[in-house]
């Protein structure tokens, strides 16, 4: 959120209109993230809904601008004084996205972090069919069944090239060698502003030894009985469903 739904209606800030009839978004968002006391007398919803929540019903290009404002407006937020000189800064009048220092005159720019996450595939040593490695991270907060898996992903380093930052990121978590990386595809992440680069890469050797402060499991998961994994619109989900297209499989 680029605002709290909570601080906005403690500071009585106008809620923008999503949808005239609650019925009609029953199957877009959580029926209980929206509670009958949102609608206003005309029986309107106003609600702030979660970005992930939106992703897999609004078209590409309008994510991509919901996930570019939400990035803008926490870099507007963050950006309040002078990195070099401590100094209030403001936006810059010439049209370009800075901030500029009122004393030093230094412009500071939106900051995009780049992450690599890695789709793993191997066949399964006993029947042959194609696996896919999957992690279940600490991150995810979960208590209840069924758990949540994922790819492995983490930022790139200063002076470090994507395919390196694939390799280093993928033995750190979990102790294995890769073959034949390659790049897939990327995705605007706002959380907070990241830019997520796709790899798909082959397992190549090593036996799997999982960074335990980062992840409570990791395994090969045969395409046809796969744990949960990411909701579609994320660059996971659509790693993993490339994988199963390719081999034939339907994602539930």
């Amino acid at each position: 959120y680029a605002i709290s739904y909570h601080y906005a209606k403690t500071n009585q800030l106008t809620l923008p209109t999503i949808r005239d009839d609650i019925e009609s978004i029953s199957a877009a968002i959580n029926q209980t993230d929206i509670q009958a006391n949102d609608a206003d007398d005309n029986g309107a919803i106003n609600a702030f809904i979660s970005y992930r929540q939106l992703l897999t019903q609004i078209p590409v290009a309008l994510a991509d601008q919901i996930s570019q404002a939400m990035q803008l407006l926490r870099w507007q937020a963050d950006t309040q004084f002078c990195s070099r000189c401590g100094a209030a800064v403001c936006a810059a009048d010439s049209g370009e996205r800075a901030m500029v220092c009122s004393v030093c005159r230094l412009r500071q720019y939106p900051r995009v972090q780049p992450c690599v996450i890695t789709a793993i595939t191997r066949p399964n040593p006993k029947s042959g069919e194609m696996q896919i490695l999957l992690a279940h991270h600490h991150r995810y907060g979960q208590t209840t069944l069924p758990l949540q898996y994922g790819l492995i992903a983490g930022f790139v380093e200063v002076g470090e090239s994507l395919e390196h930052a694939v390799v280093r990121e993928v033995f750190e978590e979990v102790g294995i060698r890769l073959s034949d990386i390659r790049y897939v595809s990327s995705q605007p992440w706002p959380f907070p502003s990241n830019l997520m680069l796709g790899f798909r890469a082959s397992y190549d050797s090593g036996d799997l030894v999982l960074q335990e402060d980062e992840l409570s499991h990791a395994d090969f998961f045969d395409l046809s009985n796969l744990p949960k994994i990411p909701f579609k619109g994320s660059i996971a989900y659509d790693l993993i469903a490339q994988i199963a297209e390719e081999q034939g499989v339907t994602l539930a």
